[in-house]
């Protein structure tokens, strides 16, 4: 087999490799604006609405916690195994009609280890918290997951003690 340069199929494509390594060689020159770019002109004076509201890292009981439920626009706040994230910016989700909204205000760990969102999964205020000590080695495991995921995703914002301990 050869390569003939009289048929025009193979002109084109010898000439369209020719210019292509000619590009990759030979750069063109960077061509430098002639105007500044408008939304820049007047320097970087953007301001956000509202900045969001400063996060403290606070010890919580299952008391303190409850009102962080995201009602009437508030915060959402939730507990994995001891430890507060905010997840305020995931409202659709953890807010008052998101899929997770039972986990809002509340300690979420025996929910999360067993993936149901069911409300006999939440232990109620009042009641010492719930030690998971029936928990399977995968659910401690699941638990754990998404105890990364938040962190990963959420601001740690304190820590869940026992109603009786501040």
């Amino acid at each position: 087999m050869s390569f003939d340069l009289g048929t025009p199929v193979n002109t084109a494509l010898f000439v369209y490799i020719l210019y292509s390594v000619q590009r990759i060689i030979f750069p063109p020159a960077p061509s430098k604006p002639t105007t500044a770019a408008h939304e820049f002109k007047a320097g970087y004076s953007w301001m956000p609405k509202a900045h969001p509201p400063t996060v403290l890292f606070k010890i919580y009981t299952p008391k303190t916690l409850e009102p962080f439920d995201g009602k009437d626009g508030g915060r959402i706040l939730l507990a994995i195994n001891g430890t507060v994230f905010d997840v305020t910016g995931g409202r659709n989700f953890y807010g008052p009609n998101g899929m997770y909204g039972n986990f809002a205000g509340r300690d979420a760990s025996r929910g999360m280890a067993k993936q149901s969102f069911d409300l006999e999964m939440l232990t109620p205020v009042d009641q010492p918290l719930d030690k998971l000590e029936d928990l399977r080695p995968e659910e401690i495991d699941n638990m754990k997951g998404w105890i990364e995921h938040f962190s990963n995703k959420y601001i740690i914002c304190g820590k869940l003690v026992e109603n009786n301990a501040i």
